[in-house]
């Protein structure tokens, strides 16, 4: 009889063992996350981030920096276009997009990062998480795995994410954010994260990060006018046709205006971006929100978009478009001059 109740009670304590070295659940590396979460003064990390929304693929590098509570600087590293780097920035200011480059900076009127899915930030990463109750959730040798709804305000297109965290540091891996039918169209690789880091006194500042040597050489007033503009071409054009090229003479080169009309009405202007002097760094207020195209960061208003990108700037302006398509013409003028 002794042996037997003993052999149950070793039976017993090697079922709470196994269950106690068993995998952990959703629950469990939630709270882990929001734990660390809390606790953290800040991180630092780097990523390759890729999207297929086009015929290609475009690619940037990402250096991400955070101090609690409230100070953000993400770097977005085009590697077709090094001189279009942007810096978001957010400190006691504001939330800024500079372009190093040309020496220019807008100020937004913005919630960012808070009022959208954000696929680089941790903080956002373990929001949509905490949000989803319905989130899934699997794990691998090395990894914890959860799908979630995202948050994309002005992007229904984009419903899912898939984000991946190392099992014992419990820090981003990698995610991939899903179209409507689950396949990937953007791709987040962390390839390295730091929690608790150092910071320089002006990490945050306008001033250093406008002046950055890590960021190439701005471009000069003189090669600016001289470049040719390259007229670049919608592929996205929500049911309109191309209707009017117009070309006009300006102090900085030549403008093009594109009237397109259809299904829905929009006009499409661009030029060379002008590049200022470094005695003019003041930040140009927008009203309207920033939004992600992919390849850059663009101005969002009720009617308007405006961005810089290929060395152009742009301006899309529409009454009949939905913010949501207006982002996605935008998002489709590619280096491809389709008429």
């Amino acid at each position: 009889m002794r042996k037997k109740l003993g052999l149950g009670v070793m039976l017993l304590l090697l079922i709470l063992v196994l269950a106690a070295c068993g995998e952990k659940s959703k629950e469990d590396v939630a709270d882990k996350l929001s734990g660390n979460l809390e606790k953290m003064s800040g991180y630092k990390a780097k990523a390759t981030m890729s999207l297929q929304t086009g015929e290609e693929s475009q690619a940037f590098d990402i250096e991400i920096s955070h101090k609690k509570k409230d100070f953000y600087r993400v770097l977005l590293k085009n590697e077709k276009d090094e001189k279009g780097s942007q810096i978001i920035l957010k400190n006691e200011d504001g939330v800024f997009v500079l372009t190093p480059a040309l020496n220019k900076s807008f100020k937004f009127k913005s919630e960012w990062p808070n009022n959208s899915s954000q696929p680089y930030l941790y903080q956002s990463l373990v929001k949509d998480i905490l949000e989803d109750s319905e989130a899934s959730f699997k794990t691998t040798e090395n990894y914890y795995v959860f799908e979630t709804k995202t948050n994309y305000q002005n992007n229904n297109n984009l419903p899912y994410q898939e984000i991946y965290f190392d099992k014992k540091a419990y820090t981003p891996v990698m995610v991939k954010v899903l179209d409507k039918d689950k396949n990937p169209v953007v791709e987040v690789q962390f390839s390295s994260f730091e929690l608790d880091p150092e910071f320089a006194g002006d990490a945050f500042e306008i001033e250093k990060n406008m002046t950055s040597g890590t960021l190439g050489i701005p471009v000069s007033a003189e090669e600016n006018e001289n470049s040719e503009l390259e007229v670049f071409y919608p592929l996205e054009r929500a049911g309109a046709e191309l209707v009017e090229k117009k070309e006009v003479e300006t102090d900085n080169g030549k403008r093009v205006i594109l009237s397109f009309a259809g299904e829905k009405n929009f006009t499409l202007v661009q030029e060379r971006a002008e590049a200022y002097p470094a005695s003019a760094m003041a930040p140009e207020q927008v009203n309207g929100e920033i939004v992600n195209l992919g390849f850059t960061m663009g101005a969002l208003s009720e009617a308007s978009l405006q961005w810089q990108a290929n060395g152009n700037t742009y301006y899309l302006a529409s009454e009949d478009l939905t913010k949501q398509e207006m982002i996605e013409v935008a998002s489709s003028v590619t280096g491809q001059e389709i008429k």
